[in-house]
């Protein structure tokens, strides 16, 4: 084999582990949050490296069923799953539309769901941390944790 084809292959090869990795980093996470943030004059959340492994802790035990259940730990919780490949990004934006559902004015969902969204922009919710699981049966499962958390009852996010 030339070094010519030895260099396109190893081309090739850091393409397809690129594109595998697309919109499931760290930053692709916090840009997705950060860019809803942002729409509403919220401070930028930032990535947690334990917040990232509690995450990934949780989302590993449900590699076998991917059920969404929501872990009860001391983090605000985002859950997202699908029946083929989801990526992290797709699943922030998965929470950030559900703002058509969330009124300012009442602080309460109109309309539908609105709880993923409101942990998004939560305006003390200051680290992140998130992990995705390819489940057993083909789907996906998304986890990400916020702290300190959200989302209390009577509180505005922002």
């Amino acid at each position: 084999m030339s070094n010519f084809s030895q260099a396109i292959g190893c081309v090739l090869f850091l393409a397809i582990v690129h594109l595998s990795c697309a919109q499931n980093s760290p930053a692709d996470y916090v840009n997705a949050h950060n860019a809803a943030r942002a729409q509403v004059g919220v401070g930028a959340i930032t990535w947690d490296a334990n917040l990232a492994t509690f995450a990934q802790n949780y989302a590993n035990q449900h590699k076998g069923d991917c059920r969404l259940v929501h872990s009860g730990g001391p983090y605000g919780e985002n859950l997202a799953g699908s029946t083929g490949d989801l990526t992290g990004t797709a699943a922030v934006n998965l929470w950030v539309a559900e703002k058509s559902k969330y009124d300012y004015n009442s602080n309460s969902c109109v309309g539908g769901v609105c709880g993923h969204y409101t942990q998004v922009v939560w305006r003390n919710s200051v680290r992140l941390g998130c992990a995705k699981v390819r489940c057993n049966n083909g789907g996906t499962f998304i986890g990400c944790n916020y702290d300190p958390p959200g989302n209390f009852v009577g509180q505005r996010p922002y």
